[in-house]
């Protein structure tokens, strides 16, 4: 017989079958804001699910900006949003910029409700086509109802 228990927290959420881009080498990220604790590099560079990822130094809008050296080809957004303390309902938009061009593209617009103890991680793997990406911009607002809660985000990968 097969079995799986339900309600576990995966040890490992990231597909191992994807060929992660090495952000560090090639883009660099701007953003609106972060802890000295929780710096932004923590969600976006290569390493195990240990890390702590990124939180913003101040409640509100908060905008992660990935600007490629070189234009490139995206086909998975992987992201990771943990809230262990606070129930809110936070929506975030991911846009991107085609090389010579100005204009923003929105590609998706999600709401989620944390809800702790029970509801507190978001994954989201999206498999898109995107050509000549020269800036994938993630913008968080963490609670729609205008509460205190800071954006957060445990990890961004794209293949």
């Amino acid at each position: 017989m097969r079995k799986i228990m339900i309600n576990q927290v995966a040890k490992n959420i990231l597909p191992s079958d994807l060929n992660f881009l090495d952000l560090e080498q090639l883009a660099q990220v701007e953003f609106t804001s972060e802890c000295r604790e929780y710096p932004v590099e923590s969600a976006l560079l290569l390493t195990d699910d240990s890390s702590t990822g990124w939180q913003a130094a101040s409640s509100g809008e908060q905008t992660i900006r990935i600007v490629f050296d070189q234009p490139r080809i995206v086909e998975h957004i992987f992201l990771v949003i943990d809230e262990q303390q606070q129930s809110r309902t936070q929506e975030f938009i991911l846009c991107w910029l085609m090389d010579k061009e100005s204009a923003y593209r929105e590609l998706l617009r999600q709401q989620y409700h944390f809800s702790p103890p029970d509801t507190t991680r978001e994954i989201e793997h999206y498999e898109v086509r995107l050509d000549q990406v020269k800036t994938l911009e993630l913008r968080i607002m963490p609670d729609i109802n205008g509460g205190e809660a800071r954006a957060k985000l445990k990890q961004l990968r794209l293949a």
